[in-house]
């Protein structure tokens, strides 16, 4: 299988990001199916759609569980089979994952996958109360650690160990800032400053506001099938030629080293294996910088830079938009926002967008590889996917 495309992405959408207070969650999943439908005209969804596998973190958000059917039902698709994916923040990686295999194994030829995610409408200690149940409950949620707390200690001892600085991490923000005021769809559209973030109030030291990723509403879909048949939809498919899945102990005090996500890095490995590649063949990324900490581990766990390194990356402008190796061009979970079930697709959706020449300001020239990183809660499971647009 060493770099051949497991599938081909023949379509893909997401919503608005941000607080859509007018909006349910079917309602943002409508939105971004319709945009799926609308960039494949050559696709019968009715006819075409074999299954949907669809990414949710909590029913605690809208007090809705069993949502797989009724997206299904409301996307029009009451007859193709529907299952949800929870894996914390990668929920709806897990759903692409899932949809690989069925595609592979030769159950099934067309594949809907997605996820949304509707957190605005409770208050900020109740969405943290619910996010918080992807940590270990005795061990961590039941001492009253937040999911910032839990960065916020990977933080420290990045900086500990290798010098890492809160100006460095601030450049994460800034960046991400910048790239999410090109980006329509982003929950903030505006840039900052340095200062600025280094100015910000204080949530779980080293972790200032401008650190940590937005409480957000939105949903994202992708329209997956077998490459053999990927040009009956679409004349531009992107392909999936690697697929890697980690996973660690839940809790952080069973880790041996917290300046590293062993499962983003099991994930990677697997990922670059099966697509045939090494980091530096990477052209453009989208990583999880849930908090601005999280990205610099992403670029030494993901191979873009040595352990140790992250912060000298960002500073040297290698991840900018016009930098060497482009990171989270989308805006990432900093700013375009972070709906947690809706984010492993709507990674996908911005590699997509840059490997067919549609992100438009954002765009990328001349990408041809691209990755997605996706992790979930504070780094017991991680997804990541590589992309190749046509030669």
């Amino acid at each position: 299988m060493r770099g051949k495309p497991l599938v081909a992405v023949v379509s893909a959408g997401i919503s608005k990001f941000g607080r859509m207070d007018a909006y349910t969650g079917r309602d943002l999943f409508l939105e971004a199916v319709d945009e799926t439908f609308n960039r494949c005209p050559n696709l019968d969804p009715k006819m075409d759609i074999d299954a949907v596998f669809v990414g949710m973190m909590s029913e605690a958000f809208e007090h809705q569980g069993h949502v797989a059917p009724m997206l299904s039902h409301s996307a029009g698709l009451l007859s193709a089979p529907a299952i949800r994916t929870e894996v914390a923040c990668a929920s709806s990686a897990a759903a692409l994952r899932l949809g690989i295999f069925s595609i592979l194994s030769g159950m099934y030829d067309v594949v809907l996958v997605g996820g949304v995610e509707k957190m605005t409408k409770r208050t900020t200690p109740e969405a943290t109360e619910f996010l918080g149940m992807a940590a270990d409950f005795p061990f961590e949620q039941w001492t009253g650690v937040t999911f910032p707390g839990l960065y916020a200690l990977m933080a420290m001892a990045h900086m500990h160990k290798y010098g890492t600085s809160e100006e460095q991490m601030g450049l994460v923000a800034v960046k991400n800032h910048h790239n999410g005021a090109l980006n329509p769809k982003a929950h903030l559209q505006r840039e900052v400053t340095l200062d600025k973030v280094l100015s910000s109030r204080m949530i779980a030291y080293p972790l200032k506001l401008y650190d940590c990723s937005l409480i957000s509403d939105g949903a994202s879909c992708a329209i997956i099938t077998r490459p053999d048949i990927a040009r009956k939809f679409t004349d531009t498919p992107v392909y999936i030629i690697g697929s890697g899945h980690g996973s660690d102990a839940l809790g952080l005090f069973e880790r041996d080293d917290l300046t590293s996500l062993m499962a983003t890095r099991r994930a990677a490995k697997e990922a670059y294996e099966m697509a045939g590649i090494e980091p530096k063949d990477v052209d453009v990324a989208e990583v999880h910088d849930c908090f601005t900490i999280a990205e610099i581990m992403a670029y030494e766990d993901l191979g873009f830079c040595k352990p140790g390194e992250g912060g000298r990356f960002i500073e040297d402008g290698t991840p900018m938009l016009d930098g060497e190796l482009p990171v989270n061009t989308s805006g990432g979970l900093k700013a375009k926002g972070h709906p947690v079930g809706a984010t492993g697709i709507a990674q996908i959706y911005e590699i997509f967008l840059q490997l067919t020449g549609q992100a438009d300001k954002r765009q990328v020239d001349g990408c041809r590889i691209g990755l997605a990183h996706n992790v979930g809660g504070s780094g017991a499971s991680c997804f990541v996917h590589i992309l190749r647009g046509e030669m």
